[in-house]
């Protein structure tokens, strides 16, 4: 693949559930997800995983994880990644100027998994199972990022903190 363009997905850490009256948007991570966080952070570093831009979701949960990988790379908190579709994030990605060539996005379930299934078609299920939090899926794939679409991508590492730990 001749100079690739890579599209991390991050599901948050574990979220808290011990304040009830929080509206979802404003739960924080859980202890485990703290320590998770830390360890995802501690990955990428180690790998030396490039990112020139973090998308991350505006919720509490998401910018604390994002906080605590302290990946390298611009950061952009976005509104319109929580509650996204994976259609949706996928049109965010495809908004990203071609003179980036590593994003990650933070965002939520549902939508991180059922973008990185679609990214990856029929071998998706056995390849990323159920995305848990915290975990990481890093594609490449070559041309823009409008051109980035199912079937385009390579799966070249899928990470849970569990693994890590």
């Amino acid at each position: 693949m001749v100079n690739p363009k890579y599209l991390l997905l991050l599901r948050h850490a574990k979220s808290s559930w011990d304040h009830p009256g929080l509206a979802d948007h404003d739960r924080p991570l859980a202890p485990r997800g703290v320590k998770a966080a830390k360890r995802m952070g501690a990955h990428l570093r180690s790998e030396q995983t490039p990112v020139d831009l973090v998308l991350c979701s505006s919720a509490v949960r998401a910018r604390e994880t994002v906080e605590l990988l302290a990946p390298p790379g611009a950061l952009e908190i976005d509104g319109r990644l929580y509650g996204a579709s994976a259609e949706e994030l996928l049109q965010r990605v495809h908004d990203v100027a071609d003179e980036i060539d590593a994003v990650m996005l933070v965002g939520h379930n549902p939508a991180m998994r059922d973008l990185a299934l679609g990214l990856l078609g029929d071998a998706g299920e056995s390849a990323v199972g159920k995305f848990p939090t915290g975990a990481m899926a890093t594609f490449a794939f070559s041309g823009s990022w409008r051109s980035l679409a199912p079937d385009r991508a390579e799966l070249v590492a899928f990470v849970t903190p569990r693994e890590l730990g």
